[in-house]
C-alpha cells in the first residue's frame, strides 16, 4: 500500500450484460496507528500497527496538513476492501483504475480518505474447489488468487475462462489526540 487510500466502502458493477453470474465480497479492519517516521521530502510516513508492523505510505500533494504530522502521533484508521466478481467469455486482458482522494482544511486535524476501484479483466489458470480459490493471469502475465464468495458457482467455472474482478480499497486516517494520563491520587494518611 504506498498511497493513502480511502474512506466509504464503494462497489463499482460491471454492466449487466457482462455479469451473466457475480459475487461480492469484503471485509473491514479498524486500528490505531502510530507515526514512527516521517519524510517531508518525498512525503512519505511510516506507521506502526497494534502487532508492531510497519508500513510506509506516499501522502497526496493535495493533503494540506502534511507539515503537521510527526513521529509519535496516533491515527485512527478504517481500512476497508471489497470485491465483486463478474464471469465473462472471451474479450482481452485489461485494467483499468479510478482514485479519489479527500483531504482536510488547511491547519485542521491531519487526516483524509482515499478510494481506489479496480477493474481487471483475466484468465483463470487453475481452480481449487475445496479452499474456493481461483488463480488468474491478469494483462501483465502475473499470475494471482483470489477466494470467491461462496454464491459463485466454481463448478461452472474451467481454466481458460475470461472473468471480471472488480474491486474497492477504502482508507480513512483521522488523527486522534492521545488521552493525558490521569494524575496519581494522593494516599491519604489515616
Amino acid at each position: 500500500m504506498k498511497t493513502l487510500l480511502f474512506t466509504v466502502l464503494t462497489l463499482i458493477a460491471v454492466p449487466a450484460q457482462a455479469q451473466p453470474r457475480s459475487a461480492a465480497v469484503g471485509g473491514e479492519v479498524e486500528a490505531l496507528v502510530t507515526v514512527v517516521s516521517v519524510n517531508k521530502a518525498n512525503r512519505s510516513v511510516v506507521f506502526r500497527g497494534p502487532r508492531g508492523n510497519e508500513v510506509e505510505m506516499l501522502v497526496p500533494p493535495e493533503a494540506p496538513n502534511f507539515d503537521r504530522v510527526k513521529a509519535g502521533q496516533v491515527y485512527n484508521v478504517k481500512y476497508a476492501e471489497a470485491m465483486a466478481i463478474s464471469i465473462t467469455r472471451g474479450g482481452s486482458a485489461g485494467v483499468s483504475e479510478e482514485q479519489k482522494v479527500n483531504v482536510g482544511k488547511k491547519g485542521g486535524t491531519p487526516g483524509g480518505s482515499a478510494i481506489r476501484t479496480r477493474t481487471v479483466s483475466a484468465t483463470i489458470e487453475a481452480i481449487d474447489y475445496k479452499t474456493r480459490y481461483v488463480s488468474v493471469r491478469g494483462p501483465d502475465r502475473q499470475v494471482t488468487a483470489m477466494q470467491a464468495a461462496n454464491d459463485v458457482n466454481l463448478s461452472e467455472l474451467q481454466p481458460g475462462d475470461r472473468i471480471t474482478v472488480s474491486y474497492t480499497q477504502a482508507l480513512a486516517m483521522q488523527m486522534v489526540e492521545k488521552p493525558a494520563k490521569p494524575k496519581p491520587e494522593a494516599k491519604k494518611k489515616s
